[in-house]
C-alpha cells in the first residue's frame, strides 16, 4: 500500500458539489493506493503508522492529540509515467480488491479510536485542502 500525507488545518472532500467528508481542525489528509499483493495486514500497518505519525505541531501525532483524519482512495497512486507521456495504471489493484482494503485502513483507524472522515471510494471527487508547514510525505507499508 502506498499513502500519501498532508498535515493540513483543514480538509474536505465533494461529490457532484456535495461534501460528503471534512475534517475542519489540524490533522491529516491521506490519499491511499493499493497494488495487487496488498493484504489486510498492510492495511493494519499503514493505519498504525498513520496514527502514530509525529508530523503534527510539536512533533505530536494523531493518537496523541485526538486529530482527525481523512482518508480518500486514490489508484493514481501507482500511476506509472516512466515511459511515455501516458501513465500506465497496470500495478493499481482494481476496484474489487482495493475497495475493501482502503475500507480496511479506515476501520483499523477507527478502531485505534481515530476520527476518520472519507471520500467516495470509485467517485470523482473534488478534494480542498490546507496544507500546513507544507508537510507532505510518501508512505509504503
Amino acid at each position: 500500500m502506498r499513502a500519501v500525507v498532508q498535515r493540513v488545518t483543514s480538509a474536505s472532500v465533494t461529490v457532484d458539489g456535495a461534501t460528503v467528508g471534512e475534517i475542519d481542525k489540524p490533522g491529516l489528509m491521506v490519499l491511499v493506493g493499493v497494488t495487487h499483493t496488498d493484504t489486510p495486514a498492510e492495511a493494519s500497518r499503514l493505519a498504525a503508522k498513520l496514527w502514530g505519525l509525529r508530523i503534527l505541531a510539536g512533533e505530536r501525532s494523531c493518537s496523541d492529540i485526538g486529530a482527525p483524519l481523512l482518508v480518500i482512495s486514490q489508484f493514481t497512486l501507482y500511476g506509472d509515467a516512466r515511459k511515455g507521456r501516458r501513465p500506465t495504471w497496470q500495478a493499481a489493484a482494481p476496484g474489487p480488491v482495493a475497495e475493501p482494503l482502503v475500507d480496511a485502513v479506515v476501520t483499523a483507524l477507527r478502531d485505534l479510536g481515530a476520527h476518520v472522515e472519507t471520500g467516495v471510494f470509485g467517485a470523482d471527487m473534488k478534494v480542498s485542502l490546507v496544507n500546513d508547514g507544507p508537510i507532505t510525505l510518501v508512505l509504503d507499508v
